[in-house]
Order: C-alpha cells, then structure tokens, then sequence
C-alpha cells in the first residue's frame, strides 16, 4: 500500500510500505476512506516530536471501513464504516478505567503515527479496536466524522472543558486556526457571555466570526490592553485558551488572563516558555494542560449526528488519498492560501 512516512526533521515520502495485519488478538486493519492532516504533525516534521522514529506512517485522524479483526474483537466487524480515535486506549489500565485515556500505561494513549504507525495510508492497523474505534451513524458523512477524530474533542476536553467555559464567561481564544475554531464551536455550548478570537492571519479572523466568535482581534495590532478592554470589566479572560503551541503564545495568555481566572493550554509546544510566576502568584491563575482523552466523542457524535454540532466550515481543501504531498503544502503554508483543516479521500 501507499503511505505518508517520516525521515527526519523536514523529510517526508509518500511511497509503497508493506499492508498493515493484525498482530494482537484486539486489533482491527481498517481501510481509510477520508484522512486529514493535523498541526501535530507538522510539529513532528520539524523535529519536535523525537520519539517519532525515522520510516514511521504519520496521521492519527480518520475514518474507514474495518477489513480485518483480531480473535478478541468483540464489537466490530468487516464491513463496520468507524471513526478512527487520535487516542488509543487499553480499557484496562488504572487511567483508562477513570476515562483519562490519553495516559494509558497499557500500551495505548496517542500512540497512531507517534509510535506506532499512523492513519495517512490506505490501510491503518488500529490496537485495541473496540475501546478505540467508535461505530458511525449512517446519516454521518465522511468528511464531518473527520474532524471528531481529533480536534473537537481535544478542543472541548482541553481547552472548553478544563478552563471550566461556564454561562457569562470572557473566553480568549488565542489562536484561530482548526483548533482555535473547535474551541469557539464548543465554547458556545455553554453560553459565555463573550467569545473573543485572537490570531494574525485576517482569513482566519473572518472563519472565527463565522463560527460564532462575539469579536476577534489582529494579534499584530492588538496589544494585551486591546484584549483585556474586550471583557465585561476590562480585567480580562475568565478563560484564556491557547490553541497554537508556540512560547509568545502562551505567554499572551498569561497576560490577558483575569485574578481568578483559568489558562487551558491545548497547543502543542517544541520550545520553552517562560512562567512569570513574580506576576501570577498573586493572582489565583489555574493553568491547566493536557492531551485529549477522547472520552467526549461519542457525546460529540450523537450532538453530529442530531444536528446540534457545525463542523461544515472547518475544511476548506479537499484532495484524493495520493495527492497527500499537496495537502501536505497546502495545509503547512495556511498564511497565504486560507487552509483551515484539509481532507483527503479514497477515490
């Protein structure tokens, strides 16, 4: 089969790797029929990522058919249309038993395209199928599956769930790329009283308004008083959530953030930043980071599924499976062409 696989730093190939088998008796091989490409693989290919080994399979976002299942799959089948989780999870271990998937010690966690090979082929082998696949709704399409592979649920679980978003809140979303847009989506669940977007790039501004941001801000113009003036006091964020996983960043958070209020760090970081704790000390900040769980996406599917989650303005490309080298292009330089999320597709 063809698949995405890593060489180092800034080397990527799309070429011919051997068929993915079951190997465990809890395994399934699924065929992908839409994959995307995720900001967390661009952190791999700059090198940020170590544990990521030279010829590994990248993606851990998609959605297929099952082909193969091991003697201990119980839940699944050949035939089974599924969304692929971005986390794997054991089902047994003292982490997945409390639902906090993303640290399973049982083998599992985020293991697709980070340590096991990943979703960006025609075929993926996906450990413990039945507590890491989840069966789709047939009135779900493809392409709005995709995106609770990853960034729905990490942006709700990270960032809306873990900066407690409650009714009349100032959320600051810094950040508004695909992750930065699921948390305005999901923030709006629970009826903040403003949602305030943050980013440099003016297309990504206007996607914010669109999904639902109350004001949005050019982080080139916009300094921290801009920010802090745009809540119902003037004192800032209730929440600040950052959504893009550079130092400058997070630290913009720290700033913005009012006495009492909460930083949910989503975005994934390659490089230190600095804590002023001689300013937040004193402030009663809560800072909180994470890896997603996943343990909302079958929540997230059945809101999908009713009609009650917008997910239709996230993907602006769309390609076939064998132009992954162009969606690769596509979607790293997102300054200059608008790309939010990118969609590929067994054609």
């Amino acid at each position: 089969m063809k698949a995405l696989t890593y060489h180092g730093p800034g080397r990527r190939t799309w070429g011919e790797v051997p068929d993915p088998v079951v190997r465990d008796p809890e395994d399934a091989v699924v065929r992908v029929d839409a994959v995307t490409i995720c900001g967390t693989d661009l952190h791999i290919l700059k090198g940020d990522v170590p544990e990521v080994t030279e010829g590994r399979v990248l993606g851990h976002e998609a959605v297929g058919t099952v082909v193969d299942v091991g003697p201990g799959v119980r839940t699944f089948a050949a035939g089974d249309r599924v969304l692929i989780s971005c986390i794997s999870a054991c089902g047994r271990c003292a982490y997945c038993r409390q639902g906090t998937y993303g640290q399973c010690t049982g083998g599992g966690g985020w293991i697709l395209g980070h340590l096991v090979d990943g979703t960006q082929a025609e075929y993926v082998r996906t450990p413990f199928a039945d507590t890491s696949l989840h069966h789709l709704p047939g009135g779900v399409t493809d392409e709005r599956a995709l995106l609770l592979a990853d960034i729905l649920p990490t942006s709700f679980e990270v960032g809306v769930r873990n900066g407690r978003v409650g009714p009349g809140d100032t959320v600051v979303i810094v950040g508004a790329g695909p992750i930065g847009l699921a948390a305005v989506t999901t923030a709006r669940l629970y009826s903040p009283g403003r949602i305030v977007a943050v980013d440099l790039a003016p297309s990504r501004l206007e996607a914010a308004k669109r999904a639902g941001a109350d004001e949005v801000l050019d982080a080139a113009t916009g300094d921290d008083a801009a920010i802090r003036a745009l809540s119902r006091d003037g004192l800032g964020a209730d929440v600040a959530i950052e959504a893009v996983g550079v130092p400058e960043t997070f630290e913009l958070c720290t700033r913005v953030v009012r006495p009492g209020g909460r930083i949910a760090n989503v975005g994934v970081h390659g490089r230190p930043a600095t804590l002023h704790l001689e300013d937040l000390w004193i402030k009663n900040v809560t800072i909180t980071t994470g890896l997603v769980d996943t343990s909302t996406t079958p929540l997230l599917l059945e809101m999908l599924a009713a009609g009650r989650l917008d997910t239709d303005d996230l993907v602006t490309h769309r390609f076939g499976l064998d132009e992954m080298q162009d969606a690769y292009d596509v979607f790293a330089d997102a300054g200059s062409n608008g790309a939010l999320k990118v969609a590929l597709f067994r054609t």
